[in-house]
């Protein structure tokens, strides 16, 4: 049986993280970008996110195998209880609740920062996420059509929020 921690990441954590990343680009099903990433990105990009923003990581024998990450949804006032957020899995833990350990993580340490939402998109072939989302207390709000190109295709997006701490209804809650 192997050991599991879910966790704050930390600037140690950016070349797995990075590595994890970088599959979830090369596989052309979970994000718009196309340009891997290099640990000094990952690195840089949790000491600027702080506390304020904190990624998770699970690891399993002390090998980080998932992350999840979230960012400010928008900068106006309005939205500083809105994040979204992204949660990509190593490979090899794909389909072993790696990834549902770190959305439920992500979920936690948001909503105990007085975040009220979390959002996501997420493309609609990428049926192994949407699932974990549903799992994990989101809902699907909708769907943005032809939101971006990923090489020479259109990609649509859903659209995924759970509520959180104050702004959930008392059974949603955290």
């Amino acid at each position: 049986m192997s050991d599991t921690v879910v966790r704050l990441a930390t600037v140690e954590d950016a070349a797995a993280i990075a590595r994890i990343h970088n599959e979830g680009i090369a596989d052309r099903i979970a994000t718009f970008e196309t340009e891997p990433r290099t640990t000094v990105q990952v690195a840089a990009a949790l000491v600027e996110k702080g506390d304020r923003y904190p990624t998770i990581v699970v690891t399993r024998d002390r090998e980080v195998v998932a992350w999840a990450s979230a960012g400010p949804y928008r900068n106006r006032p309005a939205y500083a209880g809105v994040a979204e957020h992204s949660v990509y899995v190593a490979r090899k833990a794909r389909g072993s609740g790696a990834g549902r350990a770190a959305l439920d993580g992500l979920c936690h340490a948001y909503a105990e920062r007085g975040f009220w939402k979390i959002v996501s998109r997420i493309f609609p072939e990428n049926t192994a996420s949407l699932a974990l989302h549903e799992r994990c207390g989101f809902r699907a709000v909708g769907v943005y059509r032809r939101h971006g190109r990923l090489g020479d295709a259109w990609r649509d997006c859903v659209i995924v929020e759970r509520l959180l701490g104050d702004g959930a209804a008392p059974s949603d809650r955290t």
